[in-house]
């Protein structure tokens, strides 16, 4: 039987966003580098890469956690038995009926997975809190014109770190739909409250069903220093 590894404090199945996705389950679970035990892989029943070997210490236990996250959100989902490789194009390997994304931050890792028939793509992406000074730094490369124009500048930290995870958690639910990577000035979030609504919008042509202008709605949540968004179509 598989055994969580020594780096992984217990799995918790819950849903930290605002609002629930039908039919998703998440489950998340701390971990810490420094308890990564020489076994982990083995007894977690994890492939153990070559690629994997020659990282470090906390490369290997984000990679470890997620997966082990996955697998018990795929267990809760329908009783399956899979965790996922990775692909070329280093993205999750999910069953051809399962939609899912795993997220890694500081100590954090989450998956979180659907059936294709109730959810045709979904991204899910944590990240700390810049400070104001990096937020200020990045926020051209992150906003595009329009945003940096609606942006507080007292909010800069929030606004920059939530953009930036937003447009992430997009990627991972359109990138399995539309086979083409696209960048930060390729979206726009048009408006966030502090409900955790937020609304984004598509600036270029990914697919003949995913246009310039398409319109999405993403979620988010903020515990202390830690932001999590989530983007489902």
């Amino acid at each position: 039987m598989n055994r969580l590894p020594s780096c992984c404090s217990p799995l918790q199945h819950h849903w930290p966003l605002p609002r629930a996705v039908p039919g998703a389950v998440l489950v998340s679970c701390p971990f810490d580098p420094a308890q990564l035990a020489a076994d982990d892989f083995i007894h977690a029943g994890v492939e153990y890469t070559s690629s994997l070997q020659r990282s470090v210490a906390k490369r290997q236990a984000e990679y470890l956690a997620g997966r082990v996250c996955a697998r018990a959100a795929l267990q809760a989902l329908d009783g399956r038995e899979y965790i996922p490789g990775t692909g070329e194009d280093r993205a999750p390997i999910w069953p051809n009926d399962i939609r899912g994304s795993i997220t890694h931050s500081h100590g954090w890792a989450a998956a979180v997975v659907a059936h294709n028939n109730q959810c045709a793509g979904i991204g899910l992406d944590q990240e700390t809190l810049l400070s104001h000074e990096r937020a200020q730094r990045l926020a051209a490369e992150i906003l595009t014109v329009d945003e940096l124009q609606r942006m507080d500048p007292d909010l800069a930290a929030l606004a920059v770190t939530l953009t930036f995870s937003l447009k992430e958690s997009l990627f991972k639910a359109l990138y399995p739909i539309v086979q083409q990577r696209f960048y930060f000035e390729h979206a726009e979030v048009l408006e966030w409250s502090t409900d955790g609504h937020a609304r984004l919008r598509l600036l270029k042509d990914l697919s003949t069903d995913w246009r310039q202008g398409h319109e999405l709605e993403g979620q988010f949540s903020v515990q202390n220093d830690q932001i999590l968004t989530l983007v489902s179509v």
